[in-house]
């Protein structure tokens, strides 16, 4: 009897430790990386872009607050913003086609990914919501000496992949259907 009692007083506890795992996003500003951590283990490291000069990442501890696959933004331009996690009102987590620059700072505040780490990301989360925290942590690099700020109308990323700006109606096509 006080082994079976031992073998459920196990069973208990293991289930109780499973059901406080969860999933914690961590994004380092300082080296524009983000970490994912599933129940305690390091699972992905990521380039990220988070802020460049003269905008900003908020840091803090967050819970995701609404998620959405395909989301194009309503304050630049209905630039795409695939696979996004928000946070913090307006701020997100998404993919980006602007990928040559993930690894420094580049965003009007949101974190930037790669689509194909976003889609991963945002299928551990979407199941996860309420085991999910996201941690941003850190302070931007400071702007390289000699940089231009670049135009809120940028060129290449998204264009360069879908043959058209994100207003391009053929573009924007493309783009969805690739989803």
């Amino acid at each position: 009897m006080p082994r079976l009692f031992l073998a459920l007083a196990a069973a208990l506890l293991c289930a109780l430790t499973q059901a406080q795992a969860g999933i914690i996003v961590t994004v380092d500003k300082s080296t524009q990386r983000l970490t994912v951590a599933v129940d305690g283990a390091n699972r992905f490291e990521w380039p990220v872009s988070t802020a460049r000069w003269g905008y900003r990442t908020p840091n803090g501890s967050y819970r995701p607050q609404w998620l959405a696959r395909k989301w194009f933004s309503t304050v630049y331009d209905g630039s795409p913003m695939p696979f996004s996690i928000f946070f913090n009102g307006g701020y997100a987590i998404h993919g980006s086609y602007e990928i040559r620059r993930l690894g420094s700072p580049a965003s009007h505040g949101c974190i930037r990914l790669h689509p194909d780490n976003a889609a991963v990301l945002f299928d551990l989360v979407k199941d996860n919501v309420k085991e999910t925290q996201i941690v941003v942590t850190g302070v931007s690099p400071a702007p390289e000496a000699g940089t231009r700020a670049q135009s809120k109308r940028g060129r290449g990323g998204f264009e360069d992949i879908f043959g058209g700006d994100a207003n391009d109606e053929l573009a924007r096509k493309r783009w969805e259907n690739r989803q």
